[in-house]
């Protein structure tokens, strides 16, 4: 499996439980999880990720445990499943499953984006919306946690197949989302394009111009400025953060990045504008390599505007670049210096023989720009070497937060400049950086940002559920 591919790509490995590690606080709790959520290995592993970090939380504040916070916050509210039957350009009917998990309302309306790949299943979403519940609380903005999505594939579909499946698609989410209930937005395989589609179903069943309800629109009808680049400017912001705080910069520094689509591309960008140098990134075909950097205007060129592929855009570069297929973009740190990795194509990219060959290459911090794309084992390898790294729900809340702009903005029918909406972009990611590293200097282990943004972004969550009583 390839990095960028944006399918599954999980392992034995990745996905090892041992119940008996975790502190004997929630050990139970995560076993009985294990059971009542069989075959999703996913949602297993973002589980023991955050419970590792919050027993520590839980054994310092005993009405964690009291309350039953991790059994409730482990069960989604509401769990959406249904058909979405249409017809495709040669006349037949097809059929798909889609998917709404409403995991945790307790800071605001679900806030999650809707994922349309042949690999959604059950525990796919079920994964990403418990990611969405800490992730969105790092934010701080007033937004709980959900996800969707389909195993409908738009790769190959014409304009008119995918209008028709998002409108049957919508038919049947409507009467579930709104703007102080649910708001989808758009994720792997959900762009504007879909997004358009989507809104515009939702628009003629309800009759409202309910503007709130869905992000990631277009700039023409109450989309924000900078969401399509937020996530992957978002996750150089934390990196940058976190180089900082150690006294250095992403200037002179050599990186490689996994993917090539919105995420890695504009993460690709503001690495040049800070001065660094991208010297490797893939797709589900290959690696591209140019010893001394990436034309990023280029290589957004071929991908954005010809939808081409990393080999078109090393036939245009010529000479200055090199072209591996069939190739992982990790293997390039076993020939060359590298300082920064930023894995954002999918979950569980990235293994711990990866990370070892990244830690020999002289790397110095990790920021995952996808939702868990570093297996455990190799996250183990990066804070074991001492690698600055940065966990998905941290460093890759800047989608999400500027999507709750977007939502202030169609709140108040306003329109915010690009430049005003990056800075409030980039205060958030300076505050997510701060408030993990403080909680992690609070309890004991200066420098985790897994354990910092995970106990920060529990205890918001697990305060506003005490507060509003047992639901």
């Amino acid at each position: 499996m390839h990095a960028g591919q944006g399918a599954l790509c999980i392992t034995e490995e990745s996905i090892s439980i041992e119940v008996s590690e975790l502190s004997p606080l929630v050990s139970p709790i995560f076993e009985n999880n294990l059971r009542r959520n069989p075959g999703e290995p996913e949602f297993h592993q973002a589980m023991r990720e955050v419970f590792e970090s919050v027993s520590l939380a839980v054994e310092k504040h005993p009405k964690y445990a009291d309350n039953s916070i991790l059994e409730r916050i482990c069960e989604p509210e509401r769990q959406i499943i249904f058909r979405v039957p249409w017809v495709d350009d040669h006349g037949r009917t097809q059929i798909n499953r889609g998917f709404r998990v409403q995991f945790n309302s307790a800071l605001g309306p679900y806030k999650g984006g809707l994922r349309f790949h042949p690999s959604v299943m059950l525990g796919t979403i079920k994964f990403l919306g418990f990611e969405q519940i800490f992730k969105n609380s790092l934010t701080g903005m007033p937004i709980g946690g959900g996800k969707g999505g389909s195993d409908f594939d738009p790769k190959g579909k014409s304009d008119a197949e995918v209008m028709r499946f998002c409108q049957s698609f919508m038919t049947e989410l409507a009467g579930h989302i709104g703007e102080y209930t649910d708001v989808p937005a758009g994720d792997i395989g959900v762009g504007q394009r879909e997004i358009g589609y989507l809104f515009g179903q939702y628009k003629r069943i309800t009759n409202r111009y309910e503007s709130g309800v869905l992000t990631g629109k277009g700039l023409g009808w109450g989309g924000s400025l900078v969401r399509t680049e937020a996530t992957g400017y978002g996750t150089v912001f934390f990196v940058d953060e976190m180089l900082r705080s150690t006294q250095r910069d992403f200037a002179g520094k050599r990186v490689i990045v996994s993917g090539s689509g919105n995420v890695a591309l504009f993460a690709m960008e503001k690495i040049t504008q800070l001065g660094g140098t991208v010297v490797a990134c893939s797709d589900s075909t290959g690696v591209v390599y140019d010893s001394d950097g990436l034309d990023i205007e280029l290589l957004t060129h071929v991908k954005n505007v010809e939808r081409g592929r990393l080999s078109d855009y090393a036939a245009v570069r010529g000479s200055q670049s090199e072209y591996r297929a069939g190739a992982r973009v990790w293997d390039v740190a076993a020939d060359t210096r590298i300082d920064v990795a930023l894995p954002c194509a999918t979950q569980n990219e990235l293994n711990a023989d990866d990370a070892r060959t990244l830690i020999r290459s002289g790397v110095i911090a990790v920021g995952e720009g996808a939702n868990m794309p570093c297996t455990p084992d190799a996250t183990r390898e990066f804070q074991q070497a001492d690698v600055l790294f940065a966990p998905g729900k941290a460093a890759n809340a800047g989608g999400v937060a500027t999507s709750a702009l977007e939502m202030q903005q169609n709140a108040s029918r306003d329109s915010w400049s690009f430049e005003y909406t990056e800075e409030r972009l980039a205060k958030i990611m300076r505050s997510i950086h701060d408030r993990c590293a403080e909680t992690a200097d609070e309890y004991g282990r200066p420098g985790d940002y897994v354990l910092g943004a995970n106990i920060t972004g529990f205890t918001r969550v697990a305060d506003a559920m005490i507060a509003l009583g047992v639901i």
